[in-house]
Protein backbone atom coordinates (compact mmCIF):
# COMPACT_ATOMS: atom_id res chain seq x y z
CA UNK A 1 0.00 0.00 0.00
CA UNK A 2 1.65 3.59 -1.44
CA UNK A 3 5.03 1.44 -0.85
CA UNK A 4 6.45 3.59 -4.01
CA UNK A 5 5.17 7.09 -2.01
CA UNK A 6 6.49 5.91 0.88
CA UNK A 7 10.16 5.00 -0.60
CA UNK A 8 10.13 8.82 -2.22
CA UNK A 9 9.26 10.72 0.71
CA UNK A 10 11.48 9.10 2.45
CA UNK A 11 14.25 9.95 0.18
CA UNK A 12 12.85 13.21 0.32
CA UNK A 13 13.27 14.06 3.87
CA UNK A 14 17.21 12.56 3.19
CA UNK A 15 17.96 15.54 1.97
CA UNK A 16 17.48 17.59 4.50
CA UNK A 17 19.19 15.40 6.88
CA UNK A 18 21.69 15.27 4.98
CA UNK A 19 22.69 18.72 5.63
CA UNK A 20 24.86 19.80 8.70
CA UNK A 21 22.93 23.04 8.92
CA UNK A 22 19.66 23.76 7.70
CA UNK A 23 18.62 26.31 5.46
CA UNK A 24 15.63 27.54 3.81
CA UNK A 25 17.00 26.59 0.28
CA UNK A 26 17.19 23.09 1.55
CA UNK A 27 14.03 22.82 2.85
CA UNK A 28 12.42 24.16 -0.21
CA UNK A 29 14.88 21.33 -1.88
CA UNK A 30 12.77 18.65 0.31
CA UNK A 31 9.73 19.90 -0.70
CA UNK A 32 10.29 20.20 -4.38
CA UNK A 33 10.73 16.35 -3.71
CA UNK A 34 7.89 15.70 -1.62
CA UNK A 35 6.03 17.56 -4.15
CA UNK A 36 7.72 15.41 -7.59
CA UNK A 37 6.75 12.34 -4.93
CA UNK A 38 3.19 13.51 -4.65
CA UNK A 39 3.13 13.85 -8.79
CA UNK A 40 4.77 10.61 -9.53
CA UNK A 41 1.75 9.22 -6.99
CA UNK A 42 -0.55 11.08 -9.41
CA UNK A 43 -1.92 13.30 -6.79
CA UNK A 44 -3.75 16.18 -8.52
CA UNK A 45 -1.01 18.78 -9.68
CA UNK A 46 -2.89 22.10 -7.71
CA UNK A 47 -3.32 19.96 -5.13
CA UNK A 48 0.45 18.86 -5.04
CA UNK A 49 1.24 22.46 -5.12
CA UNK A 50 -0.78 23.37 -2.71
CA UNK A 51 0.47 20.87 0.07
CA UNK A 52 3.73 22.22 -0.39
CA UNK A 53 3.01 25.37 -0.48
CA UNK A 54 1.05 24.84 2.73
CA UNK A 55 3.98 22.81 4.50
CA UNK A 56 6.66 25.38 3.83
CA UNK A 57 4.41 28.09 5.17
CA UNK A 58 3.93 25.84 8.74
CA UNK A 59 8.07 24.78 8.60
CA UNK A 60 9.07 28.51 8.23
CA UNK A 61 6.42 29.71 10.79
CA UNK A 62 7.47 27.15 13.35
CA UNK A 63 11.41 27.98 12.98
CA UNK A 64 12.52 24.91 11.70
CA UNK A 65 15.69 26.18 10.96
CA UNK A 66 16.56 26.75 14.50
CA UNK A 67 14.76 23.27 15.66
CA UNK A 68 16.88 20.91 17.06
CA UNK A 69 15.82 18.35 14.87
CA UNK A 70 14.23 20.09 12.05
CA UNK A 71 14.11 16.65 9.85
CA UNK A 72 11.88 15.58 12.46
CA UNK A 73 9.89 18.59 12.76
CA UNK A 74 9.55 18.18 9.12
CA UNK A 75 8.27 14.65 8.77
CA UNK A 76 5.36 16.02 11.27
CA UNK A 77 4.05 18.84 9.41
CA UNK A 78 4.04 16.28 6.23
CA UNK A 79 2.25 13.80 8.28
CA UNK A 80 -0.32 16.48 9.44
CA UNK A 81 -0.82 18.07 6.00
CA UNK A 82 -1.16 14.93 4.57
CA UNK A 83 -3.95 13.80 7.10
CA UNK A 84 -5.92 16.93 6.91
CA UNK A 85 -5.55 16.66 3.18
CA UNK A 86 -7.35 13.41 3.35
CA UNK A 87 -10.25 14.38 5.65
CA UNK A 88 -8.50 15.01 9.09
CA UNK A 89 -10.85 12.72 10.94
CA UNK A 90 -12.45 9.52 10.52
CA UNK A 91 -15.87 9.91 8.49
CA UNK A 92 -18.64 8.05 10.13
CA UNK A 93 -21.87 6.86 8.37
CA UNK A 94 -25.47 7.59 8.97
CA UNK A 95 -27.34 4.56 10.21
CA UNK A 96 -30.38 6.44 11.50
CA UNK A 97 -33.59 6.07 10.16
CA UNK A 98 -35.78 2.52 10.57
CA UNK A 99 -34.73 1.31 8.10
CA UNK A 100 -31.29 3.33 7.06
CA UNK A 101 -30.76 3.26 3.54
CA UNK A 102 -27.40 3.07 1.91
CA UNK A 103 -27.17 3.98 -1.85
CA UNK A 104 -24.20 2.83 -4.08
CA UNK A 105 -22.80 4.33 -6.75
CA UNK A 106 -19.41 3.84 -9.02
CA UNK A 107 -18.58 2.95 -12.61
CA UNK A 108 -18.73 -1.15 -13.71
CA UNK A 109 -15.76 -2.44 -12.90
CA UNK A 110 -15.11 -0.51 -9.36
CA UNK A 111 -15.38 -3.45 -7.18
CA UNK A 112 -18.64 -1.58 -6.38
CA UNK A 113 -21.32 -4.86 -5.99
CA UNK A 114 -18.61 -7.08 -4.30
CA UNK A 115 -18.29 -3.96 -1.91
CA UNK A 116 -21.78 -3.73 -1.25
CA UNK A 117 -21.64 -7.31 0.52
CA UNK A 118 -18.87 -6.74 2.37
CA UNK A 119 -20.31 -3.38 3.56
CA UNK A 120 -23.26 -5.67 4.57
CA UNK A 121 -20.83 -7.85 6.42
CA UNK A 122 -19.20 -5.24 8.42
CA UNK A 123 -22.05 -3.70 9.62
CA UNK A 124 -23.40 -7.03 10.32
CA UNK A 125 -20.71 -8.07 12.78
CA UNK A 126 -19.65 -4.38 13.77
CA UNK A 127 -22.90 -2.63 14.30
CA UNK A 128 -25.11 -5.29 15.39
CA UNK A 129 -27.61 -4.74 12.25
CA UNK A 130 -29.72 -6.58 10.03
CA UNK A 131 -28.62 -5.71 6.56
CA UNK A 132 -30.47 -5.98 2.93
CA UNK A 133 -29.03 -5.98 -0.07
CA UNK A 134 -30.60 -5.14 -2.99
CA UNK A 135 -30.00 -5.85 -6.91
CA UNK A 136 -31.23 -2.52 -8.82
CA UNK A 137 -28.22 -3.35 -11.91
CA UNK A 138 -31.45 -4.77 -13.84
CA UNK A 139 -28.70 -4.52 -17.23
CA UNK A 140 -26.60 -7.32 -16.36
CA UNK A 141 -28.31 -10.40 -15.37
CA UNK A 142 -24.40 -11.25 -14.00
CA UNK A 143 -24.06 -8.46 -11.51
CA UNK A 144 -28.09 -9.64 -9.47
CA UNK A 145 -26.37 -13.31 -9.38
CA UNK A 146 -22.87 -12.02 -8.20
CA UNK A 147 -24.98 -10.19 -5.83
CA UNK A 148 -26.61 -13.04 -4.94
CA UNK A 149 -23.43 -14.99 -4.09
CA UNK A 150 -22.00 -13.01 -2.59
CA UNK A 151 -24.40 -12.51 0.00
CA UNK A 152 -24.92 -15.68 0.81
CA UNK A 153 -20.97 -15.34 1.48
CA UNK A 154 -21.86 -12.93 3.90
CA UNK A 155 -24.81 -14.62 5.25
CA UNK A 156 -27.21 -11.46 3.99
CA UNK A 157 -30.49 -11.87 1.99
CA UNK A 158 -30.70 -10.10 -1.36
CA UNK A 159 -33.95 -8.82 -2.84
CA UNK A 160 -33.73 -9.03 -6.46
CA UNK A 161 -36.78 -9.54 -8.96
CA UNK A 162 -35.24 -10.26 -12.15
CA UNK A 163 -38.44 -9.88 -14.39
CA UNK A 164 -38.70 -6.29 -13.77
CA UNK A 165 -36.80 -3.67 -15.31
CA UNK A 166 -37.98 -0.35 -13.76
CA UNK A 167 -34.56 -0.14 -10.85
CA UNK A 168 -36.62 2.84 -8.87
CA UNK A 169 -39.75 0.53 -8.43
CA UNK A 170 -37.53 -2.49 -7.13
CA UNK A 171 -35.79 -0.53 -4.69
CA UNK A 172 -38.58 1.42 -3.43
CA UNK A 173 -39.96 -2.36 -3.08
CA UNK A 174 -37.08 -3.69 -1.60
CA UNK A 175 -37.24 -0.92 1.33
CA UNK A 176 -41.21 -2.29 1.97
CA UNK A 177 -39.66 -5.77 2.13
CA UNK A 178 -36.99 -4.75 4.99
CA UNK A 179 -39.55 -2.87 7.13
CA UNK A 180 -41.78 -5.76 6.83
CA UNK A 181 -38.90 -8.55 7.96
CA UNK A 182 -37.06 -6.43 10.53
CA UNK A 183 -33.92 -5.24 8.11
CA UNK A 184 -33.14 -1.90 9.75
CA UNK A 185 -30.33 -1.41 7.02
CA UNK A 186 -31.00 -2.02 2.98
CA UNK A 187 -28.16 -1.38 0.95
CA UNK A 188 -29.39 -0.85 -2.61
CA UNK A 189 -26.52 -1.71 -5.25
CA UNK A 190 -27.26 0.17 -8.69
CA UNK A 191 -25.53 -0.65 -12.70
CA UNK A 192 -22.61 0.81 -13.29
CA UNK A 193 -21.16 1.51 -17.08
CA UNK A 194 -17.58 1.80 -18.35
CA UNK A 195 -17.81 5.60 -18.49
CA UNK A 196 -20.23 8.41 -17.06
CA UNK A 197 -23.12 8.73 -19.62
CA UNK A 198 -26.12 10.51 -19.34
CA UNK A 199 -28.55 7.71 -19.30
CA UNK A 200 -26.72 6.26 -15.91
CA UNK A 201 -26.60 9.44 -14.33
CA UNK A 202 -30.17 9.75 -14.67
CA UNK A 203 -30.96 6.52 -13.71
CA UNK A 204 -29.04 6.72 -10.46
CA UNK A 205 -30.68 10.29 -9.75
CA UNK A 206 -34.15 8.95 -10.02
CA UNK A 207 -33.18 6.18 -7.75
CA UNK A 208 -31.75 8.51 -5.56
CA UNK A 209 -34.84 10.67 -5.36
CA UNK A 210 -36.92 8.17 -4.64
CA UNK A 211 -35.71 6.30 -2.34
CA UNK A 212 -33.77 9.43 -0.39
CA UNK A 213 -31.30 7.24 1.34
CA UNK A 214 -29.37 8.36 4.37
CA UNK A 215 -25.94 7.68 2.51
CA UNK A 216 -24.96 7.65 -0.95
CA UNK A 217 -21.12 6.35 -1.23
CA UNK A 218 -19.38 6.60 -4.50
CA UNK A 219 -17.38 3.02 -5.07
CA UNK A 220 -13.54 4.12 -6.73
CA UNK A 221 -10.98 1.84 -7.74
CA UNK A 222 -7.69 3.55 -6.23
CA UNK A 223 -5.68 1.99 -8.77
CA UNK A 224 -7.12 4.42 -11.45
CA UNK A 225 -5.45 7.10 -10.07
CA UNK A 226 -6.62 10.80 -11.67
CA UNK A 227 -9.55 9.04 -13.38
CA UNK A 228 -10.80 7.97 -10.34
CA UNK A 229 -11.02 11.40 -9.05
CA UNK A 230 -12.54 13.24 -12.51
CA UNK A 231 -15.27 10.12 -11.95
CA UNK A 232 -15.87 10.72 -8.53
CA UNK A 233 -16.45 15.01 -9.48
CA UNK A 234 -18.38 13.59 -12.14
CA UNK A 235 -20.90 11.71 -10.21
CA UNK A 236 -20.85 14.29 -7.39
CA UNK A 237 -22.27 17.11 -9.72
CA UNK A 238 -25.12 15.12 -10.07
CA UNK A 239 -25.67 13.35 -6.83
CA UNK A 240 -23.92 15.31 -4.04
CA UNK A 241 -23.09 12.11 -2.58
CA UNK A 242 -21.78 11.88 1.40
CA UNK A 243 -18.86 9.84 1.07
CA UNK A 244 -16.07 7.82 -1.36
CA UNK A 245 -15.00 4.00 -1.03
CA UNK A 246 -11.70 3.49 -2.12
CA UNK A 247 -11.40 -0.24 -3.92
CA UNK A 248 -8.52 -2.41 -4.14
CA UNK A 249 -6.17 -0.22 -2.44
CA UNK A 250 -4.14 -3.24 -0.74
CA UNK A 251 -3.11 -3.52 -5.09
CA UNK A 252 0.34 -1.91 -6.54
CA UNK A 253 -1.88 1.75 -6.31
CA UNK A 254 0.24 4.93 -6.46
CA UNK A 255 -2.13 6.57 -3.87
CA UNK A 256 -3.42 9.73 -6.04
CA UNK A 257 -6.93 9.07 -5.55
CA UNK A 258 -6.46 8.54 -1.73
CA UNK A 259 -4.69 11.90 -1.51
CA UNK A 260 -6.73 14.15 -4.05
CA UNK A 261 -10.12 12.92 -3.65
CA UNK A 262 -10.88 14.89 -0.38
CA UNK A 263 -9.54 18.04 -1.95
CA UNK A 264 -10.94 18.09 -5.72
CA UNK A 265 -14.72 16.95 -4.52
CA UNK A 266 -14.64 17.92 -0.96
CA UNK A 267 -15.97 14.67 0.14
CA UNK A 268 -14.46 11.72 2.68
CA UNK A 269 -13.48 8.71 2.25
CA UNK A 270 -15.59 6.76 4.71
CA UNK A 271 -13.99 2.83 4.01
CA UNK A 272 -11.35 1.60 2.46
CA UNK A 273 -11.29 -1.94 1.09
CA UNK A 274 -7.81 -4.04 1.83
CA UNK A 275 -8.14 -7.67 0.17
CA UNK A 276 -10.38 -10.16 -1.50
CA UNK A 277 -11.62 -11.42 1.64
CA UNK A 278 -15.32 -10.48 2.76
CA UNK A 279 -14.11 -9.10 5.87
CA UNK A 280 -11.13 -7.04 4.24
CA UNK A 281 -13.12 -3.03 4.77
CA UNK A 282 -11.37 -0.74 7.17
CA UNK A 283 -12.91 2.61 8.39
CA UNK A 284 -10.45 4.99 6.83
CA UNK A 285 -8.90 6.94 9.41
CA UNK A 286 -6.50 9.41 7.61
CA UNK A 287 -4.07 10.00 10.14
CA UNK A 288 -3.43 6.70 10.74
CA UNK A 289 -2.29 6.60 6.83
CA UNK A 290 -0.40 9.53 6.90
CA UNK A 291 1.43 7.40 9.33
CA UNK A 292 1.31 4.32 7.19
CA UNK A 293 2.68 6.36 4.26
CA UNK A 294 5.44 7.56 6.03
CA UNK A 295 6.82 4.39 7.48
CA UNK A 296 5.42 4.44 11.02
CA UNK A 297 3.28 1.58 10.89
CA UNK A 298 -0.53 1.95 12.36
CA UNK A 299 -0.16 0.18 15.55
CA UNK A 300 -3.45 1.14 16.57
CA UNK A 301 -5.59 -0.56 13.45
CA UNK A 302 -3.21 -3.60 14.51
CA UNK A 303 -4.32 -3.85 18.24
CA UNK A 304 -8.19 -3.14 17.31
CA UNK A 305 -7.80 -6.15 14.76
CA UNK A 306 -6.22 -8.28 17.54
CA UNK A 307 -9.22 -7.71 20.13
CA UNK A 308 -11.96 -8.36 17.40
CA UNK A 309 -10.14 -11.63 17.32
CA UNK A 310 -9.87 -11.52 21.30
CA UNK A 311 -12.12 -14.22 23.11
CA UNK A 312 -11.69 -13.91 26.94
CA UNK A 313 -12.76 -17.55 27.59
CA UNK A 314 -10.03 -18.96 25.43
CA UNK A 315 -7.28 -17.00 26.91
CA UNK A 316 -8.38 -17.97 30.61
CA UNK A 317 -8.47 -21.69 28.50
CA UNK A 318 -5.09 -20.94 27.05
CA UNK A 319 -3.26 -19.39 30.16
CA UNK A 320 -4.13 -21.91 32.73
CA UNK A 321 -2.34 -24.47 29.40
CA UNK A 322 0.47 -22.51 30.23
CA UNK A 323 0.74 -22.79 33.43
CA UNK A 324 0.36 -26.05 33.81
CA UNK A 325 2.92 -26.48 30.56
CA UNK A 326 0.49 -28.20 28.60
CA UNK A 327 0.57 -25.72 25.54
CA UNK A 328 0.78 -28.03 22.56
CA UNK A 329 0.15 -27.66 18.86
CA UNK A 330 -3.33 -27.68 18.70
CA UNK A 331 -3.23 -24.39 20.72
CA UNK A 332 -0.27 -23.20 18.65
CA UNK A 333 -2.47 -24.16 15.56
CA UNK A 334 -5.59 -22.13 17.22
CA UNK A 335 -3.07 -19.25 17.44
CA UNK A 336 -2.53 -19.52 13.93
CA UNK A 337 -5.76 -19.10 12.88
CA UNK A 338 -6.56 -16.12 14.73
CA UNK A 339 -3.38 -14.15 12.97
CA UNK A 340 -5.00 -15.38 9.32
CA UNK A 341 -8.42 -13.81 10.58
CA UNK A 342 -6.67 -10.46 11.37
CA UNK A 343 -6.05 -10.20 7.46
CA UNK A 344 -3.49 -10.59 5.03
CA UNK A 345 0.06 -10.87 5.98
CA UNK A 346 1.14 -8.05 3.78
CA UNK A 347 -1.55 -5.69 5.74
CA UNK A 348 -0.50 -6.83 9.18
CA UNK A 349 3.29 -6.29 8.52
CA UNK A 350 2.62 -2.79 6.75
CA UNK A 351 1.16 -1.71 10.19
CA UNK A 352 4.26 -2.20 12.35
CA UNK A 353 6.27 0.66 12.50
CA UNK A 354 9.32 0.50 10.48
CA UNK A 355 8.41 -2.86 8.91
CA UNK A 356 7.68 -1.42 5.43
CA UNK A 357 11.32 -0.40 5.18
CA UNK A 358 13.08 -3.37 6.68
CA UNK A 359 10.86 -5.91 4.35
CA UNK A 360 11.20 -3.68 1.16
CA UNK A 361 11.16 -6.29 -2.12
CA UNK A 362 9.97 -9.55 -0.14
CA UNK A 363 7.49 -11.19 -1.35
CA UNK A 364 5.07 -11.57 1.83
CA UNK A 365 2.71 -14.64 0.63
CA UNK A 366 -0.87 -14.98 2.36
CA UNK A 367 -0.04 -18.33 2.52
CA UNK A 368 3.01 -17.98 5.08
CA UNK A 369 1.59 -20.54 7.47
CA UNK A 370 1.31 -23.26 4.86
CA UNK A 371 3.96 -25.50 5.63
CA UNK A 372 3.71 -25.24 9.48
CA UNK A 373 -0.05 -25.94 9.16
CA UNK A 374 0.88 -28.59 6.84
CA UNK A 375 3.60 -29.66 9.22
CA UNK A 376 0.99 -30.13 12.53
CA UNK A 377 -1.73 -31.69 10.49
CA UNK A 378 0.68 -34.20 9.65
CA UNK A 379 1.38 -35.05 13.65
CA UNK A 380 -0.81 -37.50 15.77
CA UNK A 381 -3.15 -36.04 18.11
CA UNK A 382 -0.84 -37.54 20.79
CA UNK A 383 2.27 -35.70 19.26
CA UNK A 384 0.20 -32.44 18.99
CA UNK A 385 -0.48 -32.40 22.67
CA UNK A 386 3.10 -33.76 23.74
CA UNK A 387 6.06 -32.44 21.59
CA UNK A 388 8.12 -34.11 23.86
CA UNK A 389 7.17 -37.57 21.83
CA UNK A 390 9.26 -36.77 19.33
CA UNK A 391 11.79 -38.64 17.59
CA UNK A 392 13.84 -39.58 14.48
CA UNK A 393 11.49 -41.73 13.15
CA UNK A 394 7.97 -39.43 14.09
CA UNK A 395 9.87 -36.60 12.18
CA UNK A 396 10.67 -38.77 9.51
CA UNK A 397 6.97 -39.38 8.82
CA UNK A 398 5.93 -36.21 9.46
CA UNK A 399 8.06 -34.46 7.10
CA UNK A 400 6.60 -36.90 4.66
CA UNK A 401 2.97 -36.47 5.27
CA UNK A 402 3.59 -32.71 5.31
CA UNK A 403 5.73 -32.58 1.77
CA UNK A 404 8.51 -30.90 3.79
CA UNK A 405 11.58 -31.80 5.16
CA UNK A 406 12.83 -33.28 8.87
CA UNK A 407 14.93 -29.94 8.73
CA UNK A 408 11.82 -27.85 8.70
CA UNK A 409 9.94 -30.00 11.57
CA UNK A 410 13.19 -29.40 13.58
CA UNK A 411 12.95 -25.75 13.05
CA UNK A 412 9.51 -25.68 13.77
CA UNK A 413 10.02 -27.84 17.02
CA UNK A 414 12.87 -25.37 18.27
CA UNK A 415 10.27 -22.28 17.41
CA UNK A 416 7.74 -23.94 19.23
CA UNK A 417 9.61 -24.92 22.52
CA UNK A 418 11.30 -21.40 22.40
CA UNK A 419 8.17 -19.70 22.35
CA UNK A 420 6.47 -22.23 24.94
CA UNK A 421 9.54 -20.78 27.13
CA UNK A 422 8.48 -17.56 26.58
CA UNK A 423 5.31 -17.63 27.51
CA UNK A 424 5.90 -19.47 30.71
CA UNK A 425 8.09 -16.90 31.56
CA UNK A 426 5.56 -13.94 30.88
CA UNK A 427 3.25 -16.34 33.20
CA UNK A 428 5.35 -15.48 35.94
CA UNK A 429 5.68 -12.87 38.52
CA UNK A 430 8.75 -11.37 36.16
CA UNK A 431 6.29 -11.23 33.74
CA UNK A 432 3.53 -9.75 35.69
CA UNK A 433 5.74 -6.80 36.70
CA UNK A 434 6.95 -6.09 33.02
CA UNK A 435 3.39 -5.88 31.87
CA UNK A 436 3.09 -3.38 35.03
CA UNK A 437 5.84 -1.15 33.53
CA UNK A 438 4.62 -1.20 30.02
CA UNK A 439 1.16 -0.28 31.36
CA UNK A 440 2.62 2.30 33.79
CA UNK A 441 1.39 0.63 37.02
CA UNK A 442 3.13 0.14 39.84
Amino acid sequence: MFDSLSEKLDKAFHVLKGHGQITEVNVAETLKEVRRALLDADVNFKTAKEFTNTVKEKALGQNVLTTLKPGQLMVKLVKDELSELMGGEAAGVDLSGDPSVILMAGLQGSGKTTFSGKLANFLKNKKTKKPLLVACDVYRPAAINQLHVVGEQVGVEVYSDKGNSDPVAIAKAAISHAKSNGHNVVIVDTAGRLAVDEQMMKEISNIHKAIQPNETLFVVDSMTGQDAVNTAKAFNDVLDFNGVILTKLDGDTRGGAALSIKSVVNKPIKFIGTGEKMDAVDVFYPARMADRILGMGDVVSLVERAQEQYDEEEARKLHKKIAKNQFGFDDFLNQIQQIKKMGSMKDLMGMIPGAGKALKGMDIDDDAFKGIEAIIHSMTPEERSDPKLMNGSRKKRIAKGSGTSVQEVNQLLKQFNQMSKMMKMMQGGGGRKMMQMMSGLK
